[in-house]
Order: C-alpha cells, then sequence, then structure tokens
C-alpha cells in the first residue's frame, strides 16, 4: 500500500547540467529539441483510440501472472499458518521439504480453513466499510486529469471511517468485553481463506465487467490475453455509480483491517499471557501511526500510480484485500503466539529512534513534494532548485529530493525494519515484510524510472545526471 518520484560521460553530463542551474538560479530550461515535436494525442480522438492495445508486458507476462495470481495467496496462508500457539518450526525446515510439508498439511486442509461464521464475519466487514464510506460525511476531492479530458471527483472520508470504527469498537468491547477481537485473532486463517475466496471473485467480476459498455481502460491492461488482463487490471476507474472501487480498496478494507487484526493480536497476548510486551506495544504504536498518517493523507493516494496509471485487476485488489493487512500483521502475530519477547529499555529507545527517523524522512520528502506541487513559489518550498523539463513539468533537484530520486522509498523501508525488530531474531517470519518490503520498492523504482523516461526522453538523463542516487542517498 506505498508512492514513486526512482563514467567519465556522466561525470562531464552533470557538470554540464550543474553549470546551467548556476547560470538559471532556480530554473533550468532545456535546449530546444532540433526535430518538431509531434503531438501524441488529438484531444478530438474517437474513444477507441483512446483504449491501445497493450504491446509490452509487465511481471513476465501471461505466464508470470498465472504464477502470481496462484501463488500470492499460498504464500499468505502459508506464512500465517507457519506458526502456532505451539511455537514455529525451526528455520532449517526451509532445506527440508518432507518436514515442511508434514508441518503443513493438517493446517491448510478445508476444514481448517473454510468457515461459514469467518466468511459472514469477512463480508460483514467489507460492508461496513461501503457503509461508513456511503454515510459518513467527507471531503470531495479532483483527481488528476484523465486522457479523455474528464477529472473524476472523489470521497475524502476514509480518516473519519477509522476514527468512527474505533470509537464502535471501544463501545462494543466495553459493553460486550473482547469477545469480537479474540474470535478474530482465533479465526484468523478461516478470515484469510473468506478473503482469498472474495479478492478472486471481485477480481473476476472487474475483468467482466470491463466489456460492458465504453470504458476507459488502462494502457498497460489491455493486451486482449484474458489472463493477462484479469491480472493487470483492465479498466482503469471502475466506479458504481460514484463510487469508485478502486480508491475505496486503496485504503479502506485492507488499511483499517490491517489495524483492527493488530488489535485483535495485541488482546489476544493480554488475555493469554496477562500482560502486553514492550515489543507488541511498540510495533502496534508504530503500524497505528502509519495507517493513520495514509488515511489522514488520503487525497494524496489519487496522484499515485495505483490510481493514475494501473487498472484494478487482481494485483490491486489481492494487494490491498489480501496481502496488506495479512502480511503486514505477522509480526502482531507472532508476538501474540510468541509472549516471552521482551526489548528492555535500551532495545526500545533504539527501535523507537529508527522508527521516527523513517517516519521523519518518509512524511518530509513527501510533504515537500506535495506543497511544491501545489504551488513552487510558496514560502515552504520556494528556496528549493528545480529544472523545467520539455514536457513542462517541474523536477526538483534540491531539499530531500535532491537527495535521492525516490527518498521517500528509504524512509518507508526503515520503517518497515523497525517494525521487525521487536520481534527479535528467534525465527525469521517477521522479517518476510522488509525483504519483500525492499523487493517491493526496488520494482516500483525501475517501473516509475521506465514511465519518466518515456514521458521526459532526455531531459530524463539530465535530471538522473543532477540527483545521481536511486534511493539510498550516497549508497544506491
Amino acid at each position: 500500500m506505498a508512492t514513486t518520484a526512482f563514467d567519465s560521460p556522466a561525470r562531464n553530463t552533470r557538470a554540464q547540467a550543474r553549470k546551467r542551474v548556476a547560470s538559471a538560479d532556480r530554473a533550468i530550461t532545456p535546449s530546444p529539441d532540433p526535430q518538431p515535436r509531434i503531438a501524441t494525442r488529438d484531444v478530438k480522438s474517437p474513444v477507441p483510440e483512446l483504449n491501445p492495445r497493450t504491446h509490452s508486458y509487465e511481471f513476465a507476462g501471461p505466464i508470470g501472472a498465472t504464477i502470481l495470481s496462484v501463488t500470492m495467496p499460498m504464500i499468505v496462508l502459508g506464512l500465517n499458518v507457519l506458526c502456532t500457539p505451539d511455537g514455529c518450526p525451526a528455520a532449517s525446515w526451509v532445506s527440508s521439504t518432507t518436514a515442511l510439508a508434514a508441518h503443513l498439511q493438517p493446517r491448510v486442509a478445508w476444514s481448517a480453513l473454510f468457515d461459514p461464521g469467518a466468511l459472514v464475519a469477512y463480508l460483514g466487514w467489507f460492508a461496513w466499510c461501503v457503509a461508513m464510506y456511503r454515510l459518513l460525511p467527507g471531503d470531495t476531492v479532483r483527481g488528476t486529469p484523465l486522457r479523455n479530458g474528464q477529472t473524476l471527483l472523489y470521497k475524502i472520508n476514509g480518516f473519519n471511517t477509522l476514527v468512527f470504527t474505533v470509537i464502535c469498537l471501544l463501545l462494543v468491547v466495553n459493553f460486550h468485553g473482547p469477545d469480537l477481537l479474540l474470535y478474530i485473532a482465533d479465526n484468523f486463517v478461516p478470515i484469510i481463506f473468506s478473503a482469498i475466496l472474495f479478492t478472486y471473485a471481485m477480481s473476476l467480476g472487474l475483468y467482466l465487467a470491463s466489456f460492458k459498455g465504453t470504458k476507459l481502460l488502462a494502457l498497460g491492461g489491455n493486451s486482449g490475453n484474458p489472463i493477462y488482463d484479469f491480472f493487470i487490471g483492465r479498466e482503469l476507474n471502475p466506479r458504481i455509480g460514484n463510487f469508485d472501487l478502486k480508491q475505496f480498496c486503496e485504503l479502506r478494507p485492507g488499511l483499517i483491517g490491517w489495524l483492527l487484526l493488530d488489535v485483535a493480536f495485541l488482546t489476544k497476548q493480554y488475555v493469554t499471557a496477562g500482560y502486553v510486551t514492550d515489543a507488541m506495544a511498540l510495533v502496534v504504536m508504530f503500524q497505528a501511526i502509519y495507517v493513520i498518517d495514509a488515511l489522514y493523507n488520503e487525497p494524496k493516494v489519487l496522484t499515485t500510480m495505483d490510481i493514475t496509471t494501473d487498472g484494478f485487476g487482481y494485483m490491486l485488489v489481492a494487494g490491498d484485500l489480501l496481502w496488506v493487512p495479512f502480511t503486514y500483521t505477522l509480526q502482531a502475530r507472532y508476538l501474540s503466539q510468541m509472549p516471552a519477547t521482551h526489548l528492555g529499555w535500551l532495545g526500545v529507545l533504539g527501535v523507537l529512534a529508527l522508527n521516527a527517523l523513517g517516519y521523519y524522512i518518509f512524511r518530509s520528502a513527501n510533504s515537500e513534494k506535495d506543497a511544491f506541487r501545489s504551488d513552487p513559489t510558496g514560502p515552504r518550498v520556494k528556496h528549493l532548485r528545480y529544472m523545467e523539463t520539455a514536457a513542462g513539468s517541474k523536477l526538483l533537484i534540491s531539499g530531500w529530493w535532491g537527495r535521492a530520486r525516490h527518498i521517500n522509498y528509504f524512509g518507508d523501508w526503515l520503517m518497515s525494519v523497525a517494525w521487525s525488530l521487536p520481534c527479535g531474531f528467534a525465527h525469521p517470519i517477521p522479517y518476510f515484510y522488509p525483504v519483500y518490503f525492499a523487493v517491493l520498492l526496488v520494482h516500483r523504482f525501475y517501473r516509475d524510472e521506465h514511465k519518466c523516461k518515456t514521458k521526459y526522453g532526455k531531459d530524463w538523463d539530465k535530471y538522473c545526471a543532477l540527483v545521481p542516487y536511486r534511493i539510498v542517498p550516497y549508497v544506491w
């Protein structure tokens, strides 16, 4: 659920670019292209021309899409059934497929996975989020202009939904005790399986609905291959009336559900062990801050690739509804089953410092970028230097974004490490998230670099010479 922003000839190019920065003060205007520029689209083009065929694949094409569509749920389930209250298998299980199969077999039987009550609970949670979206007040915000000339309106009330949900949960616990939260913790695996069924059903429905009527399709999801388009997402902005399904799923059921699951595991630890460890308190606090921050800044998600570029298919549906709530909670679930994990004051202070550093980089960098986009002459950003591109965009070359082209990724990843460290080093499962997240961020970096190179051409090369570091300043 994260956003994108990813020797001698290079040295000479960099020196020339810096010289141009000095001579033009804040703005750098690229040299006129000697070749005449050709318009890429006639604004009066008929709708079919807005939906060209996709001729290039990501994720290894249909084969990769098939593999990911099958393995993503298996990974989520596997990670969550490895550990039980009786303990986790030794890390050496990786080298013993026979032992691993014997450990997993009783935990992935149909009787252990499917539970009608868990399915009703999951559907009820999704329906609750829909009802809150429709009923609670919120601002109306314009999205980015689409290539058909339209600008969609979005209702922003994710933070209100979170606050109201927490209030209702507190009332339920106050009058009826922690039974609801304990049910969630005790039936976590059947709830995951219910989410898997719902994810497949919703993704199939979205794919079939994309053929009904005239829809604006995602440029990357109209290949004509049903498996690939099902995975990537064919329709760009599927809606039911003014209810935007992609924006709704991006932050609500999965993200708020993530925090709800964390609280359920904290409650489970308290009821089972009689106390809440410092490790559990830190993990839940860190992740609560992250969720609150994302929902409070909900309008900013409207400019991310997920909303503006990617279609809404299995990839995003599974990411929003399955991957985020059920793998980002691995640390809290692990600690609910291993309550003996304690950090002590030095450990607490060290992890607090690391998370604070990551959050500071992440939020400061994103806020700087958003302020510059809104008003480059504003008091907070008027001192920043930038280069102008032939496409009319302004690219920051100082401040946070002068340190690395995706500096926000670095802060985001530091936080992911801070969430895992409280779990100790007895087992690798709690560290799945920072390892996976590093791979995801690098992949996003290269996706965004390709997009920017296509958009800006030679100007992007000049920008990369001015800001040479990709994610980690002075390292990479």
